[in-house]
Formats: structure tokens, C-alpha cells, sequence
């Protein structure tokens, strides 16, 4: 199984916010997940953006999940090290 860390889409139209899951890769983007690792709130102001839980997402990494290149520069942005 090929596990994929990326976004999950909540809110309405034109107020969009995410959830930073770990699923399953062939899983449709709104599909069950494995773990809710955060959240991403584009809308919100800058400090309050972007929430994550640290350890959760550095063990789903050492277990060999991949993030997707937009979370990968969601993590980077706040200073999260990606190998």
C-alpha cells in the first residue's frame, strides 16, 4: 500500500479549508483516511494558517509516506525539514 500525506477539501464555495491527512494514494481526494495529521486555512491570517502535528507527520514520513508537493511546501513554508 503506497500512502500519501496531502490535503483533504472542506468549507463551501470561495471559503475552502483542508486537513492534512495520511491516505491511502489510490483513495479518491475526499476518501477515508488513515490519520489526521493538521489543517491548512488559506483564508485566515498568517499566524493562523497552518497547524500540525509535528511528531505524527516525522513518523508517518519514517514509515515511507510521501508528501504530496503541495503539502510538502505547506511543511516547508513553516519550517518543517523534509529530507
Amino acid at each position: 500500500m503506497s500512502v500519501r500525506i496531502r490535503l483533504k477539501r472542506f468549507g463551501s464555495k470561495r471559503r475552502p479549508y483542508y486537513r492534512i491527512v495520511v491516505m491511502d494514494s489510490r483513495s479518491p481526494r475526499d476518501g477515508r483516511t488513515i490519520e489526521e495529521v493538521g489543517f491548512y486555512h488559506p483564508i485566515e491570517i498568517e499566524g493562523k494558517q497552518i497547524q500540525v502535528k509535528e511528531e505524527r507527520v516525522r513518523d508517518w514520513l519514517n514509515k515511507g509516506a510521501q508528501p504530496s508537493d503541495t503539502v510538502r511546501k505547506l511543511l516547508n513554508n513553516i519550517n518543517f525539514r523534509i529530507k
